[in-house]
């Protein structure tokens, strides 16, 4: 035990969170700054002040060493950061990224600091890592830096929705930040703490946007239940609601004077409402498809609409009449911003483009290429130089002069379909399907560390028998096969024209295979990392696949409802071993050859029995497992053909008896969607990930977690390996994680 644990071990509870929560304070004011030092680079005193307040507390310690100017730790005179203030600063934003993981689960933090800083080789940081081991109790401890580390732009991470966040909006001063979400909430965050303060309810559908007045006192939403709600942000009170619109509200925008504020529908209408009488002034009737998206020009005369029907248009707001229709776009546009100096619009759109037009001229300026995916949200900075725009999982940040691209803005793990620029023009605010919303720093941002990964979701994960490789599957159309000791990416496998949802390592390891939504199956020969040959033949997506033990045969699972066998030897399909009407999906096969086990989107899961195993000709059906009441997502069997685990979207997972079809027992203690389990070799432990962002080690004898790990979003797939201490987890932003379980006596 360390000298400060001693010391806090031996106070009363109350002069031990006195001293916790004074004594930098007084080491700072007293110019005790080694000191200081020492305590904010001392795991037990972080870990002890963490426990005994909260995460806020903690970062607040940082920040507070940053008051002093010139800094205590300046080493000479043009020194921008001497290594103790960046040791510092790579804890506080270490501890300030972690934030959300913290307040939710305080056992985390040695892996997040592990996580965060292990490519940092500051001695501090490396001796802050050793005594941050947890030594008497089961851990996951990162062999990489997986998760996001300091020194990206990447500031915080908003958590409390439970539901897909579609609208950010900040107030005029930049001190808060309003959220709408799926759970038909608004939320009002502080920005500078990440705290949630309040949340505003009385929608009773979807929230699909938000906007604030120019005085900042009030904040309108649009949402699916038709209305537009009017709440004021002293009272916390719904002020008045606006109806009018026949379908679901999805675009609100106020005019900069604040007098009118205009909506726009799925109803394929914008209505401009005069917040004054609280009435609609006039409909603006001319899109043939949903108005997605609006923009106020500066001096409140025109409102740009954007639009499903792959226009924009712009009407006149003091008239109601249509002025002018851009055409360009090839399919939605489904975002609209009018720069600050209210010359030009920027629209985004699915075909995948940004598009700049000259408002008076409504001639398109110019085209920037570059997202992979539709253009959900633009937004310019007040100063009118940067544009940023979402897509998909990624955030960029253009030059609108040049359209080049500045910076990438990458940890989301799922749609980001609102960004908001903050009015000082400092930060840049994401909403996302994760449900979380992001804070980045538009001054610093230039990445320490480029993240290693896939550019989209991992879909599923092997690691080969010999223990030297771990192999990917991603949404980006590619596989990765890694160094399992080292947990470097030693070659990317391409050919499939799109996303890789399953593979398999044949049982010596010499290939993997891989299952694509390009109904196509790929052949891989993994010590030279090319592709041996292609076997088509499915009429929708390939979405599962096992080898058999013997190595001879593949049998996949595909969107049509048919399991496939293919001779690996003659490179052909051999037959359709079942034919169903629902999607099967998964596969698995006993690890004795004896058993096929497949699993149903209908919630439930089918076992076979295989005849004539070499020639894999026939399955006779054994039994129906029925228990599961969300689809069944992953399946797993134990080394001895004795028991099966599923994994389900009804957030459990359960034991079966193979033998008798009985259902042994359930785990449960994931809060979300389970995606996918792995079992150790022996048996005894399987690993699960979920949509909760967490990885859980079981011991399926006391059927209790030995271990648990968070990442930063949703964990798609996992595997173990043979040593069944190393594990390989996927992340939903394209992450791929190496941890090791250590000290659980008994495992592996």
């Amino acid at each position: 035990m360390g000298e400060l644990k001693q010391k806090l071990a031996t106070m009363s509870p109350e002069k031990r969170l006195y001293t916790l929560e004074t004594l930098p304070t007084h080491f700072g004011e007293a110019g005790q700054f080694q000191r200081l030092y020492r305590l904010l680079t001392d795991f037990d005193f972080i870990e002890a002040k963490l426990d005994a307040l909260d995460v806020q507390a903690l970062i607040q310690d940082y920040e507070f060493v940053g008051n002093f100017t010139p800094s205590p730790f300046s080493e000479k005179p043009g020194d921008e950061l001497p290594t103790p203030a960046k040791t510092l600063t790579l804890i506080e934003e270490t501890i300030r990224l972690s934030a959300h993981i913290l307040a939710a689960d305080k056992n985390q933090l040695a892996a997040q600091l592990w996580g965060r800083l292990m490519a940092f080789e500051l001695p501090e940081i490396q001796a802050l890592l050793a005594q941050a081991k947890p030594q008497n109790q089961p851990w996951l401890r990162p062999l990489t830096s997986s998760l996001m580390p300091p020194g990206t732009p990447l500031r915080r991470t908003l958590t409390g929705h439970s539901g897909v966040v579609n609208a950010v909006a900040v107030t005029p001063d930049s001190k808060w930040v309003i959220s709408g979400a799926e759970d038909y909430t608004l939320k009002v965050w502080e920005l500078e703490t990440g705290r949630e303060l309040f949340s505003l309810n009385g929608h009773t559908g979807i929230v699909k946007s938000v906007t604030i007045t120019p005085d900042g006192k009030w904040v309108i939403s649009g949402s699916v239940d038709k209305t537009l709600k009017i709440w004021d942000l002293e009272t916390k009170k719904e002020l008045f609601t606006l109806k009018g619109h026949t379908m679901s509200v999805d675009t609100v925008t106020v005019t900069p004077d604040g007098k009118c504020v205009i909506s726009g529908s799925n109803d394929k209408t914008l209505k401009v409402w005069n917040l004054e009488t609280e009435e609609e002034a006039f409909t603006l009737i001319g899109h043939t498809d949903r108005v997605a998206a609006l923009a106020v020009t500066p001096d409140s005369k025109r409102v740009i609409s954007a639009s499903g029907d792959n226009t924009l248009k712009i009407w006149n707001l003091a008239t109601g009449k249509e002025l002018l229709t851009l055409n360009g776009h090839t399919k939605w546009v489904e975002s609209v911003a009018v720069t600050p100096d209210g010359k030009r619009i920027i629209s985004g759109s699915h075909d995948e483009t940004i598009k700049i037009w000259d408002l008076e001229t409504a001639r398109e300026v110019l085209t920037i290429r570059g997202h992979n995916d539709s253009v959900e949200s633009v937004a310019v900075t007040p100063d009118g130089k940067r544009l940023i725009a979402s897509s998909r999982i990624i955030i960029k940040v253009w030059d609108l002069e040049t359209g080049k691209e500045l910076l990438p803005l990458i940890g989301h793990s799922d749609w980001v379909g609102t960004v908001a620029v903050t009015p000082d023009g400092k930060q840049v605010i994401s909403g996302s399907y994760d449900e979380t919303i992001k804070i980045w720093s538009l001054e610093s941002g230039r990445e320490f560390f480029p993240l290693k990964g896939h550019t989209d979701s991992i879909n599923d994960l092997a690691v080969t028998p010999d223990s030297k490789h771990a192999i990917s599957a991603s949404e980006d159309n590619t596989l990765k096969v890694w160094n399992l000791e080292t947990s470097e990416s030693i070659f990317t496998l391409k050919g499939h024209t799109d996303p890789v949802k399953a593979l398999a390592v044949t049982p010596d390891g010499k290939q993997v295979i891989s299952g694509s939504w390009d109904k196509t199956i790929r052949v891989w020969n993994l010590k030279r990392g090319k592709e041996v040959f292609c076997l088509k033949g499915s009429n929708r997506s390939v979405e599962s696949l096992v080898v058999t033990p013997n190595s001879k045969n593949i049998i996949s699972a595909s969107y049509d409802g048919v399991i496939r066998v293919w001779s690996l030897k003659a490179r052909k399909q051999i037959f359709i071993l079942k034919s169903q009407t629902r999607l099967i999906y998964p596969v698995a096969v006993t690890p004795d050859g004896k058993g096929l086990i497949t699993g149903l989107v209908a919630n439930n899961i089918k076992t076979w029995t295989i005849k004539k195993v070499g020639n894999f000709k026939t399955a006779k059906e054994l039994f129906t497992l029925e228990g599961h009441t969300g689809s069944v997502e992953y399946l797993v069997v134990t080394p001895d053909s004795k028991q099966l685990i599923s994994a389900s979207w009804d957030n459990s997972i359960k034991i079966w008896n193979l033998e008798s079809g009985e259902e042994l027992f359930t785990l449960e203690g994931h809060t979300e969607f389970v995606n996918a389990v792995a079992v150790t070799p022996d048996g005894k432990q399987i690993i699960s990930v979920s949509n909760d962002k967490t990885l859980k080690v079981w011991d399926l004898e006391t059927r209790k977690i030995v271990a648990s790990f968070k990442g930063d979003g949703e964990l798609l797939a996992c595997a173990v390996a043979p040593d069944g201490v190393t594990i390989v987890a996927g992340e939903a932003s394209g992450r791929v994680h190496f941890l090791r379980l250590e000290n659980s006596s008994g495992f592996g």
